[in-house]
């Protein structure tokens, strides 16, 4: 069978494996040294109780411990070069191609992390993990004490795993966040974006679960909270139907958290304005760190009053006149434009304002000494010199990291144009029900959602797709239009070219990532992502299994009339 063959029926027989509706998700994560857990409904009987004694099978998460430790330890992890004669490449790569360390914890490529591969022995490995764990990997953690027995039906005890996740080092930590927050973005949790923002980085996975007729797949995913907390999550099914499931419920039920504020971001404020003075409580301030309520007057005889913690400071400029300078966090500093461009009255393009204010500061900052520097400038951003408020600072955090990759980044409050987010609009649109991911997709067309610092998918389109897709549709319409919930979408999908893992379609932007058609499995595929976004208002939606046999249906009723 060619390449190509093997990897459509590799996705076609997935799907079909996948359960059509998960009634029960079971959550847990690790919080003040103690394993909490909850069970989320979907109608069906009571689900059997669980806590941290759980036995878990391990999946697909070996992955990610392989990519903590080669982290931490500086191990070498050379790019994975696909030969097509692996049926595990499906995960990983197109014959003749490479996949790097964070694609591939992404996409789960197993081939990439094998221990073997990356010669990593068993001494060196225990070691790591006992100075992580503060104990030898036994009892409980015997399942960390050699990388070659981290196999994907390994059971762990649930609350062994959410310690050994505890237990990662903030760094190496951080390095996976930034690979397992593409998972949400244009992973097997795509479109899932809209419910969690940058607050859940997980890696996926899917197994089976239980013996003999009681035997079934489990998928879910597991890693950490924006702020370092390790969350687990399953459900009967495979583990992308799983997560666009229960997204809205499962969003509501984790734990808030609060990241830390990283980056560091000096703005130069009232850069259009000659400072006069800047006058505190006991007099006019020359120089230092401002701490208390403070009046500046400007040369033109204005005057503003602001409030400091010491984060803001008064230099001296070379002409002698007092400057005033700030050195914030970057989630700090995007919320002080969302209090100074917009507000946070209305979440939802609060939170598009956010991802667009630094995106405009990932563009247009210079780097100095470690720092991005900016002017405060209605020419620039314009940030408020004010802590900013509760609200704000509370969607910056919730969009941590998020930015629009592959276009030139602009706002304005009233004024469109073109890759331009319109404040006032945006606010207009959010009030009749738009997420923050459609605002965004509206306002920067040609652009994709992407972790700051790590690019975002482009879109290569493939036109023979898409005049496919075209000429079928009127040949389905008659079977679609009986289909409960299905709702065309208003403009036909743009088909991008998928350069590896497997295809999706983003539905908040209605595109399609692919392969060239070249075979019938290929046209079902195509059918398949494109009713996902036909049904994408109904639970069905989501049903893989019910999906995947009306694409096969459609495809079959094309023929017969070719």
């Amino acid at each position: 069978m060619p390449r190509r063959g093997i990897v459509h029926a590799a996705l076609a027989l997935a799907a079909l494996a996948a359960q059509a509706s998960a009634a029960t998700l079971d959550v847990a994560w690790r919080q003040d040294g103690a394993t909490r857990v909850v069970q989320l409904r979907d109608g069906g009987p009571a689900p059997r109780p669980f806590d941290g004694g759980r036995a878990v099978p391990l999946g697909s998460l070996w992955k990610l411990f392989v990519y903590v430790y080669a982290a931490d330890t500086r191990t070498p992890l050379p790019d994975y070069r696909c030969t097509g004669r692996d049926p595990e490449e499906v995960y990983c790569c197109d014959a003749g191609r490479t996949i790097e360390r964070d694609a591939a914890l992404a996409q789960s490529c197993g081939l990439f992390f094998s221990p073997r591969r990356l010669m990593l022995t068993v001494p060196a490995w225990r070691d790591y993990w006992t100075k992580r764990l503060g104990t030898a990997p036994a009892g409980q953690f015997a399942w960390l004490a050699d990388p070659a027995r981290l196999e994907p039906g390994r059971e762990v005890r649930l609350d062994s795993l959410l310690r050994a996740l505890a237990s990662v080092a903030p760094a190496s930590r951080a390095e996976a966040e930034s690979a397992l927050l593409r998972v949400v973005l244009d992973g097997r949790g795509a479109d899932t974006v809209r419910w969690f923002g940058s607050q859940l980085r997980v890696k996926t996975f899917s197994w089976h679960e239980g013996d003999g007729a009681a035997r079934h797949r489990l998928g879910g995913a597991a890693g950490w909270l924006a702020d370092g907390t390790p969350v687990w999550f399953a459900g009967e099914g495979a583990s992308a139907s799983i997560l666009r499931q229960w997204a809205p419920r499962l969003a509501a039920a984790l734990p808030p958290a609060r990241p830390e504020d990283s980056g560091c971001v000096m703005v130069d404020y009232f850069a259009r304005y000659p400072v006069r003075s800047v006058r505190g409580a006991d007099g006019d301030v020359s120089a230092g760190a401002l701490n208390g309520r403070y009046v500046v007057t400007f040369e033109n005889g204005n005057s503003l009053a602001l409030r400091s913690n010491g984060e803001l400071q008064v230099e001296r400029g070379s002409e002698g006149r007092p400057r005033v300078r700030g050195r914030l966090g970057v989630n700090e500093y995007v919320a002080r434009v969302i209090d100074r461009e917009g507000s946070a009255r209305d979440p939802e393009a609060a939170k598009a304002l956010a991802v667009a204010a630094r995106s405009y500061l990932q563009q247009n900052a210079r780097l100095v000494a470690g720092c991005q520097q900016i002017a405060d400038s209605s020419a620039r951003q314009r940030v408020s010199p004010n802590p900013a408020t509760p609200e704000a600072l509370a969607l910056a955090r919730w969009t941590d990291q998020l930015v629009v990759d592959g276009v030139t980044v602009r706002y304005h409050r009233d004024t469109a144009a073109a890759d331009t987010l319109v404040w006032s609009q945006a606010v207009a649109q959010a009030r009749q029900g738009k997420r923050f991911d459609e605002l965004l997709a509206a306002a920067y067309p040609a652009g994709s959602l992407a972790v700051a610092g790590n690019s975002g998918t482009r879109c290569k389109r493939l036109a023979r797709n898409e005049a496919w897709l075209a000429a079928a549709l009127p040949r389905w319409r008659r079977q679609l239009v009986r289909e409960a919930g299905y709702e065309a979408p208003p403009a036909l999908p743009i088909v991008c070219e998928l350069a590896s893992g497997m295809p999706y379609s983003e539905q908040s932007r209605n595109r399609i990532f692919m392969r060239p058609l070249a075979t019938r499995e290929d046209r079902i595929t195509l059918a398949h992502e494109y009713l996902h976004i036909g049904l994408r208002q109904h639970p069905r939606g989501q049903d893989e299994q019910y999906v995947e046999r009306l694409a096969r249906r459609l495809v079959d009723i094309d023929l017969e009339t070719l």
